[in-house]
């Protein structure tokens, strides 16, 4: 069958492409920047690529006519919260013109678990598009799960900043509710499974776990399985929006995503409904089981996808063409040149694995303090680290930096800053071989556009600290690469 996957950059969209594949089916993949789609290699042959937004109806390209299955997989929470709900209403909108036409006999969406009347306006908005698209006339199927166990997932993610930083949790009264986890493979298989299923059609299914459980009772299990001892400490005087700071500041996840969690953890998020585990019988992952195999990707370094590299949590045009060419007039910049004596592959590999758990290779302490700074000022901070440690591709998050350009072959390493800034910032790397292939001169270039008057007394302000900052980046990379001959 021909599928149209919506949605295919994201979490869950980069995972189940191939899965779909290889169960025999072609996929046309609907994705606002085809520069950021990651095709595995067997894949190839049997992936189409269309690029449009479902924000902007008249921004999608051709999409062939003889779709038989569409996944709504499209999710709008930006980084700012604001009308995020109108957001998701249009995409669904737009998502319904684009399929009534073709002779679609099935949608499947995935949905958060809606138990309770008094929904927060994130799993409301989800509501929402639900209903729209059953108000079409192409039957629709739809899975609601909660809390998904997955190396890169949000949930996981976040429950692992909280266990593995916070041996004491100073925690708000919902931890006490209840949630049914589910893992990502478990997910995956249901969403591939319902393709075409006749008793799925038209229909919407809770699916969860074996495990209900309190979100205290989830916590304690992750730090149980990882060793670790850990309090925590229920208080009642932690609103929402503290709440949403609490969470802010000590995870990686920014604001917006953070109330939007909190907002949601006030509904019970477990399964009122069992019928899928009847049509579609399947025996799902324990929660220390979905956790084993989530750490066993991650100590693999085989981690797919993470939503903090979705360029959805991101202000920046997803296409990222019009940061790709840095401005040259109207600039401050900093250039460092070092020559190097090893292969000039060994200084790329170093450059590829700035950031995350290997740090900036100087000073990391002054790097950190950035970090905490942006994040007092709401922006996304270090806490976010990057998804694979070695490996690079346009449009990852790394840091506060967001990788427009990582080209191997060219050995040139091209970031954009998302920080909170009274301006715009770039970072370049480009590693110069001599002739010989043995040695030459890695360049780095720093450059900032000012917007007005602030943005240049920021600029001199912190340009003393530029030298020692930028200096030692660029000498500590070539150390660490001749380190390795």
């Amino acid at each position: 069958m021909k599928i149209l996957l919506t949605g295919a950059n994201g979490y869950i969209g980069q995972r189940l492409l191939p899965l779909l594949v290889e169960a025999g089916h072609e996929v046309v993949a609907l994705v606002r920047s085809a520069r950021r789609l990651s095709i595995p290699q067997h894949c190839h042959d049997h992936v189409h690529v269309v690029e449009g937004d479902l924000r902007e109806y008249k921004r999608i390209r051709a999409v062939p006519a003889d779709i038989d299955i569409a996944y709504y997989l499209v999710h709008s929470m930006t980084q700012t919260d604001t009308h995020f709900g109108n957001l998701e209403e249009t995409t669904a909108k737009n998502f319904l013109r684009l399929i009534e036409p073709r002779a679609v006999r099935q949608v499947i969406y995935l949905s958060g678990l809606i138990s309770d009347e008094n929904l927060s306006p994130h799993l409301l908005s989800r509501k929402r598009v639900e209903d729209i698209l059953r108000s079409g006339e192409t039957p629709i199927t739809t899975l609601r799960a909660g809390i998904i166990l997955g190396s890169g997932s949000a949930s996981f993610e976040i429950m692992r900043d909280l266990v593995e930083k916070l041996p004491i949790m100073v925690a708000p009264r919902w931890v006490k509710n209840k949630v049914q986890p589910i893992g990502i493979y478990d997910v995956l298989e249901y969403l591939v499974s319902v393709i075409d299923h006749p008793e799925c059609l038209n229909d919407t299914f809770d699916i969860g776990g074996p495990d209900v459980m309190s979100y205290r009772a989830v916590l304690m299990r992750f730090a149980k399985m990882r060793r670790l001892r850990r309090y925590i400490i229920t208080v009642p005087v932690l609103t929402p929006r503290l709440s949403s700071y609490w969470l802010y500041f000590v995870t990686s996840t920014n604001f917006s995503l953070a109330k939007a969690l909190v907002e949601s953890l006030k509904n019970n998020a477990v399964c009122q409904d069992q019928r899928i585990r009847q049509i579609i019988p399947k025996t799902c992952f324990h929660f220390e089981e979905a956790l084993r195999r989530t750490f066993a990707k991650i100590e693999e370094n085989a981690v797919i996808s993470s939503w903090k590299d979705s360029m959805v949590m991101s202000d920046l045009n997803p296409n990222l063409l019009e940061y790709v060419q840095v401005p040259e007039f109207g600039c401050l910049t900093d250039v460092q040149e070092v020559p190097f004596e090893c292969e000039s592959n060994r200084v790329r590999e170093a450059v590829w694995e700035i950031g995350g758990d290997r740090g900036w290779y100087y000073m990391n302490w002054a790097w950190a303090l950035r970090g905490l700074i942006d994040r007092l000022f709401g922006g996304t901070g270090l806490r976010r680290g990057r998804t694979h440690p070695t490996r690079l591709r346009n449009g990852d998050a790394l840091d506060f930096w967001r990788v427009l350009l990582a080209n191997e072959k060219g050995q040139r390493l091209l970031l954009y800053a998302e920080m909170r800034l009274p301006g715009e910032a770039w970072l370049e790397f480009e590693v110069i071989a001599n002739e010989n292939g043995k040695g030459g001169v890695l360049r780095q270039k720093a450059t900032f556009r000012p917007n007005g008057l602030l943005g240049r007394l920021y600029w001199y302000s912190i340009h003393p600290f530029h030298w020692f900052v930028f200096v030692g980046l660029a000498r500590g990379i070539i150390q660490h690469a001749e380190g390795d001959k």
